[in-house]
């Protein structure tokens, strides 16, 4: 997995080489880009971080970057810098999905801050994507009986239920839910709920059918 850069984008030479030199200055791994357009056109896969960008450019602005990046799937949050005639526009752009905005003049201070925040979120989806992904993998091998038995334990139904719903016998329920433990690798009830939460599922209501 690449380390999470900042990404900066302005069209402003002299405005983007001066925040790059001041948040270098503040520990970030950074790289600028003259537009939205170049900054499109160098991404791949690997980018990984956080998008500052000015929200008033030409040609593609910081709002238009943002909803292409959204509608390309790409998670990475996108803080705007705006002057004081734009913020009504950065306020729809949060709307939409913007992490922040900050206001010119920059506080390069709070906008380390607000960075930092937003890479912190970013590591927190990261991980539970990898954590749901774990998740969906574990599922995937139980049986169709034995994803019958999970379900129905996760919904708190008793053993003796479980087996008068499937047809079966108290031990063959019981030989289920010890193997769906052990693929699972749960030890108790509440750690069937919890990986079935973190896989996307909704929380269990107990007794339901």
């Amino acid at each position: 997995m690449s380390l999470a850069r900042v990404f900066l984008i302005d069209d402003d030479d002299a405005v983007r080489d001066s925040l790059v030199w001041a948040l270098e200055v503040e520990g970030f791994d950074i790289v600028g880009y003259p537009s939205a357009e170049a900054f499109l056109d160098a991404m791949t896969p690997q980018h990984v971080g956080c998008v500052v960008s000015d929200i008033r450019m030409e040609r593609v602005s910081g709002m238009e970057l943002q909803r292409r990046l959204k509608q390309s799937g790409v998670d990475m949050p996108v803080i705007l810098i705006t002057g004081h005639a734009s913020v009504s526009f950065a306020v729809d752009a949060l709307r939409q999905g913007a992490f922040d905005f900050v206001e010119k003049p920059v506080d390069v201070k709070y906008l380390a801050e607000r960075i930092r925040a937003a890479l912190a979120g970013l590591d927190e989806r990261r991980r539970a994507r990898a954590r749901r992904a774990e998740c969906e993998r574990l599922i995937a091998a139980l049986t169709p009986r034995e994803y019958d038995v999970f379900l129905a334990v996760v919904q708190g139904r008793l053993n003796k239920q479980i087996a008068a719903d499937l047809g079966v016998s108290m031990k063959t329920v019981e030989a289920h839910r010890a193997r769906v433990m052990e693929k699972l690798q749960v030890h108790s009830v509440a750690g069937l709920i919890r990986l079935q939460v973190d896989a996307g599922g909704d929380a269990p209501t107990k007794g339901n059918p």
